[in-house]
């Protein structure tokens, strides 16, 4: 474990001899093979994956969700980790790794794209609502920031008045809809992509 943790910081310097989504796939497999706890070692080795990204400032967030990409290809997965333990085949691994890290990343892409359109869309539909129109945009606005929120936050978040917010919530486009225990949800289409 002590090897794997000196390859994931580097040097003396933090300096790495391979690009860091390479160093991502080989410490994802050898901490997969080391397997040091009982329980929750897939989830771990899922997040070095995002961590030692965010860390090299590849990544801002941890957006990238490579635990869909790894589920959807479950055999191949674990037959090419068995192939780097079993044969050091890790060319095929990394392949594989790097598809699965486009994969998803393209995928990020394009569901942000359909996010935004339907952001531009539902903008463009706010814009004709007269007097009420200021409080249902600010309204809206927070709940695309923070799509599940209660009456409460919305409120602290938009800096609307509790029955301005709930009045507002009502009238977004795409449709808020009020849940049981005073929460809010974005719209359907919102929530679908």
């Amino acid at each position: 474990m002590a090897a794997l943790e000196q390859f994931i910081h580097g040097g003396p310097e933090g300096e790495h001899a391979l690009p860091v989504l390479v160093r991502a796939a080989l410490a994802h497999v050898q901490f997969e093979t080391i397997h040091p706890f009982l329980d929750g070692n897939g989830r771990l080795g899922r997040l070095l994956i995002v961590l030692m990204l965010i860390e090299a400032g590849v990544l801002g967030q941890p957006l990238l969700y490579l635990s869909l990409f790894f589920k959807q290809h479950r055999s191949r997965y674990y037959e090419l980790l068995d192939g780097v333990r079993q044969n050091g085949d890790w060319e095929t691994w990394i392949d594989f790794f790097l598809e699965g890290v486009e994969s998803t990343a393209s995928g990020a892409v394009a569901k942000a794209q359909r996010l935004l359109e339907l952001f531009r869309v539902d903008e463009a539909r706010l814009m004709g609502l007269g007097r009420s129109g200021v409080s249902v945009q600010l309204c809206y606005r927070t709940l695309r920031r923070r799509p599940l929120t209660s009456i409460n936050q919305l409120r602290e978040l938009s800096g609307l008045s509790a029955p301005t917010a709930s009045k507002q919530g009502n009238r977004n486009p795409g449709g808020p809809r009020h849940r049981p225990g005073n929460h809010w949800r974005a719209s359907k289409s919102a929530v679908r992509l």
